[in-house]
């Protein structure tokens, strides 16, 4: 089944429909499968499935795993499995100062990664330097497919950037101007909402029909699964939750945000806001994790004025919590993002502020702090472009 896109790759595959796309995407996301559970995860006889996956198996989609002998006294189960390395796909992230891209295989695993200074926002010249940076990693991997560019900021149909305020860009087509820089499919996506995607298809999150992500950093981000399917906005501006006034002592605070709301999770949880508050506990100029370092550190007055800062910041990360828990009552809240450590520091103020806050009827709910390193956010972008290519998008 030979693709344009893809021509000359011994495992190159026209977009898949229907119960084929069902299997291969099953098989993407899960991991390898013998062929009785494939069946029945998805609802289907035996002979039914065998007479879907053995025209992939004869295109190289779907592949053979050594067999897994089962309790019992009968042949080996062989699973079936996809060949994750026959494509590769680009992540970029942008932020108002630099560029990080990641090269990934079709599961999403980093194969390598790139870290650029963005001296210059000008859209012309982060094109050309994504143009460059695509260049390079396709001079020595001749399987990626496409890539997607994430960005802090609204976007439309994966094809264009509303507005990134980190980069001053409003109303920018990006995808098509990457195309046409790079020869490849481009698309662009939220960050947040990236990151989401790639923890639904390949993340703590692939084994949940629901679960939301809040993340903590320059800004707060909020990505939600529910139903086993993405939840985006009519706008495509889900998970705006940053600006989220808060309840409590904390909302009623004279903590403003850069924008001027009093008491939103902002004022209080991003990265400018803690630097701000330890700043002024520690009466030195001191960085957002520099006050979680002296919050965990060993001079006992640093630590205690630290640890009240990071406190704060916890209890309006756990009003967070209890507003999606109370509305949409996921599986699994995961928290991620490059101030996660919020979630440890402060895990007694965390675990309070959530109590106090959610609903008496719903069970506490399961939460999952993720080790962070910031290129995940490159990873969700390229997670998109895995997504965007295995769809036919």
């Amino acid at each position: 089944m030979p693709d344009t896109r893809d021509a000359g790759h011994p495992h190159a595959w026209d977009p898949l429909a229907g119960s084929a796309q069902s299997v291969v995407l099953e098989v993407l996301r899960a991991g390898p499968r013998p062929r009785t559970e494939l069946a029945a995860r998805l609802g289907l006889s035996g002979p039914s499935l065998s007479r879907i996956t053995r025209p992939l198996l004869e295109a190289g989609i779907l592949v053979e795993r050594a067999g897994v002998q089962g309790t019992g006294t009968g042949r080996p189960s062989i699973p079936l499995d996809i060949d994750a390395d026959a494509h590769h796909f680009v992540g970029v992230k942008l932020t108002g100062d630099g560029l990080f891209a990641v090269a990934t295989d079709r599961r999403g695993r980093v194969l390598t990664e790139r870290e650029e200074p963005l001296p210059d926002t000008d859209v012309a010249a982060v094109v050309a330097r994504i143009a460059q940076v695509v260049a390079d990693l396709r001079a020595t991997d001749d399987r990626i497919r496409a890539l997607c560019v994430a960005v802090g900021g609204a976007t439309e149909d994966r094809s264009r950037i509303r507005r990134a305020p980190f980069l001053g860009w409003e109303d920018v087509p990006l995808a098509a101007l990457l195309t046409d820089a790079t020869g490849l499919p481009a698309s662009v996506e939220n960050d947040v909402r990236a990151l989401t995607h790639a923890e639904h298809w390949f993340g703590e999150g692939r084994e949940h029909r629901s679960f939301a992500l809040l993340t903590i950093g320059a800004g707060i981000g909020l990505g939600l699964v529910v139903g086993d399917t993405v939840v985006d906005g009519a706008h495509s501006t889900a998970g705006s939750i940053g600006h989220q006034r808060l309840g409590g002592a904390v909302g009623e605070s004279d903590l403003q945000c850069e924008f001027g709301h009093r008491g939103c999770a902002r004022a209080v949880l991003s990265d400018r806001a803690i630097a701000a508050a330890g700043s002024a506990a520690l009466g030195r100029a001191v960085t957002a994790a520099q006050v979680l370092d002296a919050a965990r550190g060993d001079d006992a007055s640093d630590r205690a004025a630290a640890q009240a800062v990071v406190d704060t910041a916890a209890e309006a990360l756990g009003l967070l919590v209890a507003d999606v828990v109370n509305v949409v009552d996921p599986e699994v809240v995961l928290l991620s993002g490059e101030l996660v450590a919020v979630a440890e520091v402060g895990l007694v103020a965390l675990d309070r502020s959530i109590e106090s806050a959610r609903h008496w009827s719903i069970p506490a709910p399961t939460l999952l702090a993720q080790p962070f390193r910031f290129n995940e956010w490159a990873r969700g972008a390229a997670a998109v472009a895995i997504q965007m290519h295995a769809l036919g998008d």
